[in-house]
């Protein structure tokens, strides 16, 4: 018997709902993505993604759309860290994430950390599509195995794009099967976690921050547009979140 992993689904469609605040029209999962809308704060809907199964494993398929129409403001986490484990499936586990941000409307990704468990292998592709006057800001953290063991292997790609120009397209691999030095100094440099935050603002165009090490494991880049990307490393998941909420307060 030739077993396959689970396909599952999840979408979020966020809109202005013509009283100030936003609706959520379109909130709905299936298999181990359960979105759930949480307690609003002023004109910001959000939402927190809930695991119903284990997983991403081996030979799985996921995918998570999420768009913002103008005028409204979403905020996305997760209830807890999710894992890439084995399975009994063989094969590339998959993890599809897609934003879409109007014009003029909001969206805060900031979920939990993503930890590639020992014997696990998984590709994630993230990819944001922003209108010319959309606000963005995306965390991603990646932690190489719990407490005590080695990695699996994960590749991560990130695209963010504004009004049909590319500001960031970055792929990384790690773990057993990634290309040689991913743990060198050129990379992770021996850390266990890696971060990115990506913001992206309007008034950027303007005034944009410089670029900088934020003290010794991160670094803020301005992009070509109005955004900038902080990127880290730290020992483990609390100091890479650490850096990343401190980057974060900076860039208000």
């Amino acid at each position: 018997m030739t077993l396959t992993g689970v396909r599952a689904n999840a979408r979020i469609v966020a809109r202005a709902d013509g009283r100030g605040g936003t609706a959520l029209p379109v909130l709905d999962g299936e298999g181990p993505l359960a979105p759930r809308r949480t307690r609003s704060s002023g004109s910001e809907a959000k939402v927190m993604l809930v695991g119903a199964m284990s997983g991403p494993l081996g030979g799985d398929r996921f995918t998570l759309g999420a768009r913002v129409e103008e005028g409204a403001r979403l905020h996305v986490g997760s209830a807890a860290a999710t894992i890439a484990l084995p399975g009994q499936a063989k094969g590339e586990a998959r993890y599809d994430v897609r934003l879409e941000v109007a014009d003029g409307a909001e969206l805060r990704w900031l979920p939990e950390q993503l930890i590639s468990a020992d014997g696990s292998d998984l590709r994630v592709t993230t990819r944001a599509e922003l209108g010319a006057g959309a606000r963005l800001v995306l965390r991603e953290e990646q932690v190489l195995g719990r407490s005590g063991e080695q990695p699996g292997r994960l590749t991560s790609r990130l695209t963010v794009r504004s009004a049909d120009r590319t500001l960031l397209d970055q792929e990384l691999a790690c773990g057993p099967g990634a290309p040689g030095g991913w743990d060198g100094p050129a990379v992770l440099a021996g850390h266990r976690a890696v971060g990115q935050l990506v913001v992206v603002k309007p008034e950027f165009v303007e005034h944009q921050p410089a670029a900088g090490m934020l003290g010794e494991c991160a670094a803020l880049v301005p992009l070509a547009g109005p955004a900038v990307l902080v990127s880290a490393v730290a020992p483990d998941a609390l100091r890479l979140r650490r850096l990343l909420d401190e980057a974060l307060t900076r860039l208000g």
